[in-house]
């Protein structure tokens, strides 16, 4: 995280000790490499989902046009396998959908409603800044009457100069403390947030491979029958 310098009202004390402003952006830090993967994430999955989709739809398109081939009118078993191929790939997409439904809603959807706490979380630190700005100016402006000559209208400015100070300060200090408490929160709550939804992502990933559909079952049933056949030997020691 950077700051944009600022080099008028600077006040010579240390408002914020070093240790504190370290911490603070070091929490911060981790936060927005946490909102940048996480937008990653989102983008990623999006992109995967769509090409998925985008596969079965075009395998079911193939499958189609094998059926209106002229040569399955010509050969009953090629008839066959492509008939078994078509209620496959169509049995496959309607499967590939509800995946596809699933991990938007245990995936995409979750980790969208997480990613809408970070814009918050960055009007929170750019008020702290502000804020901090404020108490900087304020503080210079007190360090500059107390090193005039102590009459009475300075002492005068000086005691305004302070009390102006004193909210700032305070509301400084209640936001600091603040975020330095709930950003750690924040970001250890990732892990139980997004469990959930990647136990979700590999069940549904790993679900077509453990129980493949009865259609899929039925083509590699019928595509090893056809295999077996004299033609599909003699063609295997031709061209194999």
């Amino acid at each position: 995280m950077s700051w944009i310098p600022f080099k008028i009202g600077q006040p010579k004390k240390q408002i914020v000790p070093k240790t504190v402003e370290r911490d603070f952006e070091r929490e911060y830090g981790k936060l927005q490499q946490l909102e940048d993967q996480t937008k990653k994430l989102q983008k990623d999955m999006k992109k995967s989902t769509d090409a998925d989709v985008a596969m079965s739809k075009s395998a079911v398109k193939i499958s189609s046009d094998l059926l209106s081939n002229p040569l399955c009118e010509q050969d009953p078993n090629f008839l066959t396998m492509v008939t078994a191929l078509d209620t496959a790939m169509k049995r496959m997409d309607s499967f590939n959908q509800e995946k596809v439904n699933q991990i938007q809603k245990t995936v995409i959807e979750p980790l969208k409603k997480f990613s809408s706490v970070f814009p918050s979380l960055n009007m929170a630190v750019k008020r702290r800044e502000q804020t901090l700005q404020d108490y900087k100016r304020l503080q210079s402006k007190v360090e500059k009457y107390e090193e005039k000559e102590k009459t009475g209208p300075i002492l005068a400015k000086l005691h305004q100069a302070r009390e102006g100070l004193r909210p700032v300060k305070e509301d400084f200090e209640t936001k600091n403390k603040q975020l330095l408490e709930e950003m750690p929160k924040f970001y250890s709550s990732r892990i139980d947030y997004c469990e959930p939804s990647f136990e979700s992502l590999i069940r549904a990933q790993v679900r077509p491979i453990v129980k493949p559909p009865p259609a899929l079952a039925a083509l590699l049933s019928t595509s090893t029958s056809l295999c077996a056949s004299p033609e599909h030997r003699l063609f295997q020691m031709l061209f194999g």
